[in-house]
């Protein structure tokens, strides 16, 4: 075993996270934190950033970088009030830039917040009912919950899970309050039994998917718990262990893998099993190399059947045989449908999950006033983040559609009319310029690359072909995307690794094709293989499919690195 990395001395010396963050708050000398403070920050739900367009005129300037913060809240399944949706709206407009960014995770990010800002935006957040306590960092981070809008009880039913074991499962350090809410300080030896002194070897990602729907992209899970439902009502879950996306360029060491299947438990058994899996975790993933140091690592070192025994040993319980289900898709769906309840949801597609007012688009005085309308007319009414980076408005009467719809067709909200498959299922990271791991461009670039990948499929009859397109600005793959029919992987500013054959319902990995190339060459090579899929697809099938049964991309192996 590795000696423990630096960030292991951080913790254990953080006084359960609270380190000396309200002193780095109050220094009015620099717009940054102390070093410790800002790897400390993300186990409050916040990253320091700069803005990297600027950087090195600044440092000609000699001038220090343009420093900025994120706060991302802890919103399990995505669910919020329209009054909360009004909160967040409110805090990012006058606290930060950009807008609202909505999470591949199902939660907000709040980005441009300046150092003077945060403790006042952590306190509007908090007077809304809501918190970001460890949506980043070393811990347990959001639980992510399938959005299916029509199954209102199992929805509620799973939802309900979700939220109980993002409480149970969340530290229980006091330091969030001192450091926001000016809670009495005292000295941090309060006991963390879940989390342990030193929290986690890295973040741990749990998931609850309700088939036939894989919306939140289960086998990327560290622990993905799969609804099984027998005459209507939730038997239990499947559960699947040791997914995950990052990888490192050219470190063999490293790479995504899909989660595997250990069994099935019952619903009362959800919170142990979880608990057991993440401190199964705790007490044996990789301290000394971070870029080692993920659960899907953990479980390929010690060996699946290892795994599953110990998870058993800590739970106090054999899982079942797993009962196996079948996904068919995992695209979130648009527009207006009827629920079982008899109540209306419509899915709202927003690119890239900007939700800004830009450029003649305002699609953030556009939500508000759809959240200001169900306030009004509507309170138990839902607003459901997806983590495809789109929205649900949920449980509407059906008196309110028409006024709902004025609203999104006048503020650029009603895509599902116009836009084709590939711009409603594109999704991007948000990269440059504030992401500090980020090598390439991935949201700033897709509404100009988007339309020219359309054009090719438009030239060889393809038209509204559902096909699965995810860029990342890094291997870290926080747009999932190795899971996607095409990827583009930044390797430097305007080249990518090209990756292919990934299948549409998120269970097959995809395969490095070319790497490091560039705009032209990535087009040219899409335009080749489309005109081979026009010509030798067989009925219905999708392209990753007929990628992977042409041999143009050959998956690896869970273990296999792909970068």
């Amino acid at each position: 075993m590795n000696e423990p990395s630096d960030l292991e001395r951080i913790k254990r010396d953080s006084r359960h996270l609270r380190g000396t963050l309200r002193e780095s708050l109050a220094d009015p000398v620099t717009g940054a934190l102390r070093a410790d403070d800002v790897q400390l920050l993300k186990f409050h739900g916040g990253y320091q950033q700069d803005d990297r367009d600027v950087r090195e005129a600044r440092r000609l300037a000699k001038l220090e970088p343009d420093y900025s913060f994120f706060l991302r809240l802890r919103l399990p399944g995505g669910v919020l009030t329209p009054a909360q949706w009004l909160a967040m709206d409110a805090a990012a407009s006058r606290y930060g830039t950009r807008g609202l960014r909505l999470t591949t995770r199902q939660t907000i990010q709040v980005h441009g917040i300046e150092k003077r800002n945060l403790r006042a935006a952590a306190q509007a957040i908090h007077a809304s009912g809501l918190d970001t306590i460890a949506a980043c960092g070393d811990d347990n981070r959001n639980v992510a919950a399938a959005v299916n809008p029509l199954l209102s009880r199992l929805h509620a039913q799973v939802f309900a899970q979700a939220s109980a074991l993002s409480s149970h499962l969340r530290p229980k350090s006091r330091a969030w309050f001192e450091t926001w809410l000016d809670e009495p300080a005292t000295d941090g030896n309060e006991a963390e039994p879940l989390l342990g002194d030193t929290y986690l070897p890295r973040k741990f990602k749990i998931g609850f998917a309700v088939p036939p729907e894989n919306d939140i992209d289960v086998y990327s899970q560290d622990v993905g718990l799969v609804a099984i439902v027998e005459d209507g009502k939730l038997a239990g879950y499947d559960v699947l262990v040791g997914g995950g996306m990052g990888a490192s360029h050219g470190d063999a060491r490293t790479y995504p893998r899909l989660a595997s299947p250990i069994g099935f438990i019952t619903p009362d058994q959800a919170t142990p099993l979880a608990e057991a899996a993440l401190t199964t975790q705790r007490d044996h993933g990789d301290r000394g190399e971070r870029k080692h140091a993920r659960f899907k690592y953990t479980v390929d070192d010690k060996g699946l059947d290892w795994i599953k025994a110990e998870i058993e040993r800590r739970a106090g319980f054999v899982l079942q045989p797993a009962r196996g289900f079948v996904f068919t898709q995992r695209g979130d769906r648009f527009g207006w449908r009827e629920g079982e309840d008899g109540r209306w949801h419509l899915g709202l597609r927003i690119p890239f999950g900007r939700v800004h007012d830009k450029d003649g688009v305002a699609r953030q005085t556009g939500m508000r006033a759809i959240a200001s309308l169900l306030a009004e007319q509507a309170p138990a009414a839902q607003i459901r983040l997806t983590p495809n980076q789109n929205a649900f408005i949920a449980g509407v009467a059906a008196n309110l559609r028409e006024r709902i719809d004025a609203v999104a067709c006048e503020h650029d909200l009603a895509l599902h009319r116009t836009e084709t498959r590939l711009g409603l299922d594109a999704v991007a990271c948000v990269a440059l310029p504030t992401c500090g791991l980020a090598m390439a461009e991935a949201e700033r670039w897709m509404p100009d690359f988007l339309p020219k990948v359309q054009g090719l499929l438009d030239a060889h009859g393809l038209h509204d072909e559902p096909i699965d397109l995810r860029v990342s600005g890094c291997p870290n793959g926080c747009s999932r995307p190795y899971l996607a029919e095409i990827a583009l992987i930044g390797k430097a500013p305007g080249r990518y690794n090209l990756m292919l054959g990934g299948d549409h319902r998120g269970q097959r990995l995809n395969a490095l094709h070319r790497g490091n190339i560039v705009e032209s060459e990535i087009l040219a090579e899409l335009d080749t293989l489309f005109t081979r899929f026009a010509a030798g697809r067989e009925t219905g099938e999708r392209f990753g499919d007929f990628l992977a049964r042409a041999g143009v991309a050959t998956p690896p192996l869970p273990h296999e690195a792909t970068a």
